[in-house]
């Protein structure tokens, strides 16, 4: 096995270069921390600029008054889709036990779950991708006016226009549905690209929506692929591309700066003496590394970002270790890429993100299924916030930055005796919209694993 060749290097080469890619193809939970990492004052420019995150947030709020009418449900929001921040203590409590640890700090949840129409992070990004385009078409058609109300999206001047173009996607399943709700609902014809894993549930509620779903017997990286050629043949169809769409990070972006209002509000400081430290569930990259490259923007050194993978689907931990990017797939170092995680099954990472990240992001680390599903009821049972089993990854970051693998980083960024003063939040990225048959299956497989 040790003889195939990556990249021109035989696995043995690839692990005693990067002795934890040893860990990594064994399947282990690893904690990798970011040796590139640099502090945000040594970069002089940044592209996408904040400019072009306030821009985005700006577009957001024009289109407030069409998300109120199309989509009732965010009429208490004025239309804003946004989701809460909850402090989650007794899950705490119960990570520092079973870890045997003074955990240090606060925990929250970034409530990404529950957010408005798809249910996910992904009701960010690629909602606001969606927004974007049609914004752009309304425009060079004439239809759109200066001055004019956004809500006038939700008429049939708009849909009669938007009827005549298509919008395509591939996805493992979350992004499909945000891409193929509001696109459905603003009159496009919709193709959403499924890989395998994706969840039978979210392939028939886009049904039924009006979307076609098209299926793969092959994971990620192929619906995309597939999904890009086909919006290639036709000039009226517009592709959203996951791994390298500048609207879809500043979409995500966009997370940050409310976040920022958002901490503001409850008293929590974010500063030299307190710092913060966010966990992002992560598939591809694109969600979480608009969020990372946002609040890297807004916070710089006091924030520090980590993303969490499956250790069947660990793409941006190897991407990033080994430099490599998207040159590398999981599949390389026979990793399978199969996980329970279905919106972290991916085997290639976002080079546009992954690049972007390089010196910014902090580090990486991996979570067993079983873990996820052990997290998920526990979660349930204590704080009675339910989530899908991608959404858990982040939970246990807290854990990891009180490991002995986290120590040289933690005195390297002279955060010792600031970690009693610390915040961490856990960005939950999915589950409200499971079916409530699909969450007590989930529920049960992580009861039965933690007896």
């Amino acid at each position: 096995m040790l003889e195939k060749i990556v990249q021109g290097k035989s696995l043995e080469t690839w692990f005693n270069e990067f002795p934890k890619l040893r860990e990594v193809y064994d399947l282990k939970e690893v904690l990798w921390i970011n040796d590139k990492y640099e502090s945000i004052k040594s970069k002089t420019s940044f592209k996408p600029s904040m400019d072009d995150i306030l821009d985005a947030m700006n577009r957001l709020g024009r289109f407030a008054s069409y998300i109120k009418v199309a989509f009732p449900v965010t009429r208490e929001s004025d239309g804003i889709i946004e989701s809460e921040l909850f402090e989650i203590d007794m899950m705490k409590n119960h990570l520092a036990k079973k870890a045997n640890k003074d955990l240090e700090g606060r925990l929250f949840i970034k409530g990404d779950h529950a957010l408005p129409i798809s249910g996910s992070i992904k009701a960010r990004g690629g909602i606001y991708e969606v927004l974007k385009h049609a914004e752009d078409l309304a425009i060079s058609h004439g239809l759109l006016k200066e001055g004019m109300d956004y809500s006038a999206f939700d008429s049939e001047e708009f849909r009669a226009l938007f009827s005549q173009h298509s919008i395509a996607v591939g996805s493992t399943g979350n992004l499909g549905l945000s891409i193929g709700i509001i696109s459905a609902r603003l009159g496009f014809k919709v193709y959403v690209h499924m890989s395998s894993d994706a969840k039978k549930w979210k392939k028939d509620l886009l049904r039924s929506k009006g979307v076609t779903v098209i299926e793969y017997e092959s994971d990620y990286s192929k619906a995309v692929e597939e999904g890009r050629k086909k919006a290639e043949l036709d000039d009226k169809m517009y592709f959203v591309d996951d791994e390298n769409s500048v609207n879809l990070f500043l979409g995500y972006a966009v997370a940050a700066l409310r976040l920022s209002k958002q901490l503001k509000d409850m008293n929590i400081a974010v500063d030299s003496e307190h710092p913060l430290f966010v966990y992002l569930p992560c598939g591809v990259g694109g969600g979480p590394g608009g969020v990372a490259y946002g609040l890297k923007l807004i916070f710089g050194d006091n924030v520090h970002c980590f993303f969490a993978e499956p250790t069947h689907s660990p793409c941006m931990l190897i991407g990033m270790m080994t430099s490599l990017h998207d040159k590398v797939s999981v599949q390389d170092f026979d990793i399978d890429n199969k996980t329970a995680a279905d919106g972290l099954a991916v085997g290639r990472p976002s080079g546009f993100v992954g690049k972007i990240l390089e010196n910014l992001l902090s580090g990486v680390y991996s979570v067993t299924d079983e873990n996820l599903f052990i997290m998920l009821s526990d979660l349930a049972d204590l704080e009675e916030i339910y989530l899908e089993p991608s959404a858990l990854a982040g939970v246990n970051g807290i854990v990891h930055m009180h490991s002995e693998e986290a120590k040289g980083y933690i005195e390297k960024n002279n955060l010792a005796d600031k970690m009693k003063d610390s915040v961490h939040i856990a960005w939950a990225t999915g589950g409200s919209m499971v079916p409530e048959a699909e969450m007590k299956l989930y529920y049960e497989t992580g009861d039965k694993l933690r007896k």
